[in-house]
């Protein structure tokens, strides 16, 4: 008798088990339908944005500077999710491609996708060894290139427009914006003031967004008035490190944010930031 009691307990956990799987996936699935959900994630020092379409295509732009990225991706994503669709390489530094590493050893990657700009360092090469032994196509990013999100959402590379062998890291970095219906983010990566400039020439209005994603964690050498004044956004998100050595965000940048009236969240101090959209309208995770 008490070995067939044993037994209905471990019947019974399991069963409890597959209904608590079955009914976390008809959450995520309902939590996803017709939504647009983009998390920065709050990696430290580094940039990580995981990008989840209406249709469940998932992005992650950047990995950040270590396996943090895992911890902070396992709070956003269904424990059984061990797939992503693409990564982008915003710039080869190590605070950008680091968590890829583990990403890469843990999930199976459809794609990575990649400025073009040189690197030398170890991170780098173990990085492209491993996306090498994962099979996972290289994709040369150039603008105009549009990534179809499904669901109608997009992923539309603005920077580069050429070859960016030959410049420095940051300058070739991947600018991309975001859309969805009718809201957007504007995701600048590590790019600097000069071509923010740039791209304000070349696009001038088109580059209003509801998010901006502000350069290169706050510093100074991005986030210029002319950028603020073409994408006019309503939102802005810096992801750095609390208490880094570099002093990001500058206060520079903080203040053109307010004296442009935009709200300002920071993953230092109120970790990940989850942004929803239907398509419409947008509106905070908590």
């Amino acid at each position: 008798m008490e070995r067939v009691k044993a037994q209905l307990h471990w019947y019974a956990l399991g069963f409890l088990f597959c209904l608590t799987a079955v009914i976390w996936y008809a959450v995520f699935a309902e939590d996803r339908r017709g939504l647009l959900t983009v998390s920065f994630l709050d990696v430290g020092q580094g940039d990580a944005i995981f990008i989840d379409s209406p249709t469940g295509v998932q992005v992650l732009l950047d990995g950040g500077p270590d396996r943090s990225v895992l911890r902070a991706l396992s709070r956003v994503m269904p424990f059984y999710d061990r797939s992503v669709d693409a990564l982008v390489v915003s710039n080869p530094d190590k605070d950008h491609i680091a968590g890829f590493i583990d990403i890469l050893a843990r999930f199976r990657v459809g794609a990575v996708i990649e400025p073009g700009t040189v690197s030398e360092t170890d991170t780098y090469k173990t990085l492209a060894a491993a996306v090498a032994e994962e099979g996972a196509a290289r994709v040369l990013a150039r603008r105009s290139q549009s990534l179809d999100l499904g669901g109608g959402a997009e992923l539309l590379i603005l920077f580069p427009d050429r070859d960016v062998a030959e410049l420095e890291r940051n300058t070739g970095s991947i600018v991309a914006k975001l859309t969805y219906g009718q809201t957007s983010f504007l995701l600048m990566g590590d790019a600097p003031s000069a071509i923010e400039r740039y791209l304000v020439m070349l696009d001038g209005k088109r580059l209003n967004a509801d998010v901006l994603k502000v350069g290169h964690h706050g510093s100074h050498t991005s986030t210029s008035e002319e950028l603020l004044a073409a994408a006019s956004p309503l939102f802005a998100v810096i992801s750095s490190g609390e208490d880094n050595r570099y002093g990001h965000p500058h206060k520079e940048v903080l203040d053109r944010l307010v004296a442009a009236g935009v709200q300002i969240f920071r993953t230092d101090t109120g970790g990940t930031v989850s942004v929803v959209s239907g398509g419409e309208s947008i509106r905070l995770r908590k």
